[in-house]
């Protein structure tokens, strides 16, 4: 029972051990990886293809300089193999820009491995000699594991390929060995040679992979630090930042501000549970950034139960005001839906002006994107002096909008910090009915 129990120890030992050195030599990379490595070889072999031919060109220069100084070392067959392999390269070269070589990048590295390696054994062979390459062997291995040092495996075949046709063809054929003895010497200088080319590619992808998991886990990181802070900046001041490092301010010549508080909230908070007022809280402030976001306004804070939005910044807008208008009708849309189910309904101020402001971010923890001028303050003048569940707006906002929106004139009040000013009550939009004001409410609570 005892050697059962070591026999199985034993064999489930070497299956996690032949598992853990699967993943080791072949791991399963992520199909982003594979794009970018399929990217990376593809620039590589490109390199590779026209330094090859650059080195087939000085051989040649080379092979014919020397013919013209000796004619009697002339050597046509070799110019014969040296286009031959040139001839080989150019087609690789042809292929690479195609659809096949995009995809299967490996295919082209093999061919023009063996374009320069096999086509020299190929030439030896038609001459009646082994002829062991020695120069161009090493030289191939070496520049493919410095310039393309990505799937070893494929290194490991481009070698095994040419060793095998020098053992099996020669050794079938008995060709005698020229210029070089193919003894254990040499046979041991190249095991080592390939080794260390093949083992510097396999660490080398081993550090690729793991720095493309770091930027990519990096590049993760990054964006969620941006939808952060896109979430608290608008993203043209985000995108300022990033260019200047600088404090930000700007003048805006024309804005809208609207600010918006919920009547009572304080009251209606007490004896309630404090996360169910947080929730109920939420959804309604979650419709009125939908709100914005769908009439493309920048929402700039929440304090408490009051909500500020602007329009008109900061990137220009021409119809601001309208979608601040509109804004605020649908604000009061989406209140009426969610009054519908409770007991006690609550009812919002509304407060709307338009005229010149500063925007900046102020500073340095908990940064924020605020407004600041008169404007803004008659804005929340507007709110704080308005009606419960009425939308109050300044005389110029009226004069702009009068022959597009209804309204209702409140007459003079007595603002605070500003005198005395005559306002109106903003009614609605021409052309609105009862069904699209329901069917927008609807479509507003399906949001949250």
């Amino acid at each position: 029972m005892n050697q059962a129990n070591w026999v199985h120890q034993l064999g489930q030992r070497f299956r996690q051990g032949r598992s853990h050195l699967r993943s080791v030599l072949f791991p399963e990379d992520s199909e982003a990886y594979q794009a970018w490595q399929r990217s990376f070889m593809r620039r590589r072999l490109l390199l590779s293809i026209r330094i090859a031919l650059l080195a087939y060109l000085t051989f040649i220069a080379l092979r014919l300089t020397l013919g013209l100084l000796h004619p009697l070392h002339w050597h046509p067959s070799w110019m014969v193999m040296a286009g031959t392999s040139s001839l080989g390269l150019l087609l690789c070269l042809a292929l690479h820009r195609t659809p096949f070589g995009r995809r299967h990048p490996g295919w082209i590295f093999l061919g023009c491995s063996w374009t320069i390696t096999l086509v020299e054994q190929i030439w030896a062979t038609w001459r009646g000699v082994a002829f062991p390459g020695i120069f161009a062997w090493t030289l191939v291995f070496l520049t493919q594991a410095t310039l393309i040092p990505v799937r070893w495996h494929l290194h490991l075949i481009a070698q095994l390929g040419v060793f095998l046709y020098y053992g099996i063809v020669n050794g079938l054929l008995q060709l005698p060995a020229e210029n070089h003895t193919w003894d254990l010497t040499l046979g041991l200088y190249l095991f080592w040679f390939c080794i260390i080319c093949d083992l510097s590619v396999f660490l080398y992808e081993r550090l690729q992979r793991a720095e493309f998991k770091a930027r990519q886990e990096l590049e993760l990181e990054r964006n969620k630090s941006e939808k952060l802070l896109l979430n608290i900046l608008p993203e043209a001041v985000v995108q300022q930042l990033k260019r200047e490092h600088r404090t930000i301010a700007e003048h805006f010549a024309e804005a809208s501000v609207l600010f918006a508080d919920i009547v009572g909230f304080t009251e209606m908070s007490e004896g309630v549970p404090p996360a169910a007022m947080v929730t109920l809280l939420n959804q309604i402030f979650s419709t009125f950034d939908y709100l914005a976001e769908r009439h493309g306004l920048e929402k700039i804070k929440t304090i408490g139960d009051s909500y500020m939005v602007v329009g008109g910044l900061p990137v220009e807008q021409p119809n601001h005001l309208e979608a601040i208008a509109d804004m605020a009708i649908d604000m009061q849309r989406a209140i009426a839906h969610f009054n519908v189910d409770r007991e006690k309904p609550f009812t919002m101020r509304i407060g709307i002006n338009t005229g010149p402001v500063i925007a900046g971010v102020i500073g340095v923890k908990k940064f924020i994107y605020d407004l600041w001028g008169d404007t803004v303050n008659t804005a929340s003048r507007m709110e704080s002096h308005g009606i419960p569940g009425a939308i109050q707006v300044t005389e110029a906002v009226y004069h702009r909008l009068r022959h597009r929106y209804a309204f209702e004139e409140r007459g003079m009040i007595d603002v605070k910090g500003k005198g005395n000013m005559r306002v109106y009550l903003l009614k609605g939009k021409y052309g609105d009915s009862v069904g699209a004001i329901a069917a927008h409410a609807a479509g507003v609570a399906s949001q949250l």
